[in-house]
């Protein structure tokens, strides 16, 4: 008797935990019902449906449209997804969803279920607070429609409110799987942009992004954007126009070149009170063991002339970019025009191939309107050129006019130093990062070495 009371005890604690604590629900679009209780045994068969079926406790505006300093008031009270949860996803098509107007107070998850594959066709997160999308794969539908905008878009709006606190983390978005075959109208009509990011406190971490026109856009401050992958792109692979925003070992690689658009592996630009281009500043940007490369195949259709890190309009204050790895073939391997406070240190930039244009400079000069750069720091950095002017401290940097006596494998971009090269232990300690861009402690010998890479001494490519 004693046994069964203290089982019966048990099992009744548990079912207090289980409800009090975080729950799961699962969504089947094979096997599932709208009229199920969204278990793993009785899944929910549409997730737009468990949206628009008021499933999902949440908050809200009080009134539309959103002034600043309103109050949330409750969304759908009682129902049955609520902050902390998680929703499970299983393999199959989910079509468009879109998430508008629900603020939770902790976050809830959408993710998909272990080695299960859900598809969207595109997801849009608007005017909204604390998700965590994971794991998904957003591709258009393939019925040869015209572009129509972007993968994910995570929104803010002028009369539904602004959108913060999400995290899009080891998702998959793109226009096509293979986009080998496309003419230069497909590239124009049919490639997506992959997500753009508008907001407060976001993050993007560990997502692919290929065959797509613009990358990942960035509007959003206060934010982070890490191990990401753009792969074939035809506009700009990363865009950063929010203040204190971290880019950081993000990959960059494969630019067509089918349009007007000049093509950045990053870019930034800043707007002033009256929207006007140039007028206003940037702050707090980081670019941190990033990795933008032109093409890796000689002989990709529509190559063009990449610029690397390409800030033309600022003011740009308080930045730091260390570690990024740039090949490319164009003048602006890393660029800030109109420069305060800036550092760029410990930077490999590499030329793609001989002559014009190139060879890619690491330059900050004057903004365009003639404003001086002020306080700003070069340093550390192996690059095929450097253009710097007053108010502008350069020391410790390398010019490459020999590749092949610097690094180990330019062909396969293996850009780590060569053991014995005048680069190692070259450097000048003071801003030096602390790792390099393959996260290696900084230094490995007697003093830091110049460039993205520290040496690793006794070890062989």
């Amino acid at each position: 008797m004693i046994r069964l009371a203290t089982l019966a005890w048990l099992l009744c604690l548990t079912a207090f935990f289980a409800v009090g604590g975080a729950a799961e629900f699962y969504v089947d679009p094979v096997h599932g019902d709208a009229n199920n209780e969204g278990s793993a045994l009785k899944p929910w068969q549409s997730l737009q449906s468990v949206f628009d079926k008021g499933r999902v406790e949440s908050r809200q505006w009080e009134k539309l449209p959103y002034k600043d300093g309103a109050p949330l008031v409750p969304k759908n009270p009682g129902a049955p997804v609520r902050a902390g949860d998680t929703i499970y996803l299983r393999s199959g098509d989910y079509g468009a969803l879109e998430i508008r107007g629900y603020y939770n107070p902790d976050f809830i998850t959408i993710a998909a279920e272990k080695d299960h594959t859900p598809k969207f066709t595109k997801i849009l997160i608007r005017s909204g607070a604390r998700w965590k999308l994971q794991g998904l794969h957003v591709t258009p539908a393939s019925d040869g429609s015209p572009k129509a905008g972007t993968l994910i878009d995570l929104e803010s709006h002028g009369f539904h409110g602004p959108v913060h606190d999400i995290v899009v983390e080891n998702c998959r978005a793109e226009s096509v799987r293979d986009s080998s075959g496309w003419t230069i109208q497909d590239w124009n009509m049919r490639a997506w942009n992959g997500i753009q990011v508008d907001g407060k406190n976001m993050t993007i971490r560990g997502c692919t992004f290929r065959n797509v026109d613009f990358g990942i856009s960035v509007t959003a401050s206060d934010s982070l954007i890490e191990r990401n992958s753009v792969e074939n792109f035809a506009g700009d692979g990363l865009r950063g126009l929010g203040d204190n925003t971290t880019f950081q070992y993000n990959t960059v690689k494969n630019c067509y070149d089918v349009n007007q658009n000049h093509d950045d592996g990053f870019q930034s630009w800043s707007r002033g009170a009256d929207g006007r281009v140039g007028r206003g500043e940037v702050r707090g940007i980081v670019l941190r063991g990033n990795t933008i490369i032109n093409f890796e195949d000689p002989q990709q259709p529509f190559r063009g002339a990449l610029q690397g890190i390409g800030c033309f309009d600022g003011m740009f204050v308080d930045w730091v970019v260390e570690n990024n790895v740039v090949v490319t073939d164009h003048y602006h391997g890393i660029t800030l025009s109109g420069a305060r406070n800036c550092r760029i240190v410990n930077n490999t930039v590499l030329d793609r191939r001989e002559g014009r244009p190139g060879p890619p400079w690491i330059r900050i000069g004057n903004h365009k309107s003639g404003t001086p750069s002020s306080g700003c720091i070069v340093r550390n950095n192996l690059t095929t050129a450097l253009s710097v002017g007053k108010g502008v401290t350069a020391d410790h940097n390398l010019i490459v006019k020999d590749p092949n006596a610097f690094f180990v494998e330019i062909a396969t971009y293996d850009l780590r130093l060569k053991g014995g090269c005048e680069a190692i232990d070259a450097g000048n300690p003071e801003l030096a990062p602390s790792q390099d861009v393959a996260e290696t402690p900084r230094p490995q010998g007697e003093r830091v070495d110049v460039g993205a890479y520290e040496y690793l001494p006794g070890t062989s490519p």
